[in-house]
């Protein structure tokens, strides 16, 4: 288990920089042509009864205008500017879905763990990828593919139940949502950490998961002190 210390500089990696308003189209280009990431268009907020509902009809949606459309999006992602620009063409407002396992992994950890990690891997200088904040108060760490099948047993050696403090990884078969994505009434999706030449190399997971874990350790054990 981590020895515990105070989370220097949470303050200031909890600034999120300022969000540029950009078109989903833009975006979805962008992240083909520039990361080379593949993104699928998932669906979209439509108006209903003077609010907005998801695409999908569904009236309880748990992720309205933010999830995939069909079964199979997975063979609709495609790593093409041209093609993300044709499929954002027919649907301006679909959400950009960018499917993980493929160029990165995502681990996912609740926020206020997330900003601690943050905190901690700046002081230490330890490599960062581009990191997503979402509506819903989680964030996704980008990192080299092949995570997700390790996570649970390394987060299991540094004496802790990856399921018990909300840590998660994201592989093959699934997605994460990608700004500038609307998620409902609930907000956008925006980068904590947002894509740049300095983060193109993605770090292993072995690099982040013992600030990752021992955040969302400490973060799960004040949960719980809260509570009793």
């Amino acid at each position: 288990m981590l020895c515990v210390e105070e989370p220097i500089g949470v303050k200031e990696a909890a600034q999120v920089p300022q969000q540029r308003a950009e078109p989903l189209l833009d975006a979805a280009v962008r992240y083909t042509e520039e990361r080379h990431w593949d993104v699928c268009p998932g669906t979209w907020l439509e108006p209903a009864d003077g609010a907005e509902g998801c695409s999908c009809g569904e009236a309880r949606c748990a992720a309205p205008g933010a999830h995939p459309t069909r079964a199979d999006w997975a063979g609709l992602a495609t790593g093409s500017g041209a093609a993300a620009r044709r499929m954002w063409s027919q649907h301006p407002r679909s959400a950009i879905l960018l499917p993980t396992g493929r160029a990165f992994d995502a681990i996912d950890v609740p926020e206020s763990a997330g900003f601690l990690a943050l905190a901690r891997v700046e002081r230490l200088s330890l490599p960062l990828g581009p990191v997503t904040r979402t509506p819903d108060r989680r964030m996704q760490f980008f990192v080299l593919p092949g995570a997700a099948a390790k996570a649970d047993g390394l987060v299991r050696r540094l004496g802790w139940s990856a399921a018990a403090i909300g840590l998660r990884g994201r592989g093959e078969g699934h997605y994460v949502t990608a700004p500038p994505t609307r998620v409902g009434g609930s907000g956008v999706v925006q980068w904590a950490r947002r894509p740049t030449t300095a983060n193109r190399w993605l770090p292993e997971v072995e690099e982040l998961i013992s600030p990752l874990a021992y955040a969302c350790g400490r973060e799960a054990a004040d949960a719980r002190t809260r509570l009793s």
